[in-house]
C-alpha cells in the first residue's frame, strides 16, 4: 500500500458499495478516514498481513484492491463517469472532461488517451453507455415523463435522448418502457 495510506477498490459503483466496504475495514479493525466510490483513507498506512484478509472479503464481494497504476487512474476515470451521471443531481452539470480532469488530478487530454488505449473506447462513449443506463433505470421506475428525465440528465431536448436512447438500445424509450421485463446492467458492467 502508498504511504499516504489510500487503497483504491475497483468495482465500487454506488452508495451501498461505500457501505459495504467500510463495513469490512470496521470489521478487521481498520477504521477509514473516509470512503469513496473506489478509493479508502486511513489514518495510517497498514501492513499486507493487515490487509489480506480485508481484501479476501472485499473480493468475496466483488470488489478487488489495485496496485497498478494505470488500472488505478482507470478505475478513477470509471468512478468519476458513474458519479457524474448516476450520483451528480446538480442543477447545472460541470462539463465532462472538466469533471474528470478535476477527480483524477490530470490533464483529460492524458486520460482520455489511456482509457481509449485501455478499454477500446473512448471515455465520451463509456460517459454515453452510464447514461443511457440511467435513463432506462428512470423510464423503469415510471416516476418522470421523457422530457424530465431529457431535463435531469441535461439533453439538450427529448428528441436528443430518443435519439440516442435508440442509437445505443434498438428502441425507442416508450418501447423500453413496454417491455415486459427490462433489464438494467450493473454499473460496474456498462
Amino acid at each position: 500500500m502508498e504511504s499516504n495510506a489510500i487503497i483504491y477498490i475497483k468495482n465500487m459503483v454506488c452508495r451501498r458499495c461505500i457501505i459495504i466496504v467500510t463495513q469490512i475495514f470496521q470489521k478487521h479493525g481498520t477504521e477509514p478516514l473516509d470512503v469513496q466510490l473506489g478509493k479508502v483513507t486511513l489514518s495510517k498506512p497498514i501492513s499486507k498481513k493487515e490487509l489480506e484478509p480485508i481484501q479476501q472479503e472485499l473480493e468475496n464481494c466483488g470488489f478487488e484492491v489495485i496496485d497498478d497504476k494505470r488500472t488505478r487512474i482507470i478505475e478513477q476515470i470509471r468512478t468519476a463517469v458513474i458519479q457524474y451521471v448516476h450520483y451528480n443531481d446538480a442543477p447545472e452539470k460541470k462539463n465532462l472532461s472538466d469533471y474528470i480532469s478535476s477527480q483524477c488530478k490530470r490533464e483529460y487530454s492524458l486520460l482520455s488517451k489511456l482509457f481509449a488505449e485501455t478499454n477500446g473506447i473512448t471515455i465520451e462513449k463509456y460517459y454515453i453507455a452510464q447514461k443511457i443506463e440511467r435513463v432506462k433505470e428512470l423510464l423503469i421506475y415510471g416516476e418522470l415523463s421523457i422530457s424530465e428525465i431529457a431535463d435531469k440528465l441535461h439533453y439538450s431536448s427529448s428528441a436528443h435522448l430518443s435519439t440516442q436512447f435508440r442509437s445505443v438500445t434498438g428502441l425507442s424509450p416508450t418501447q423500453f418502457k413496454q417491455l415486459k421485463n427490462p433489464q438494467l446492467k450493473p454499473l460496474d458492467e456498462v
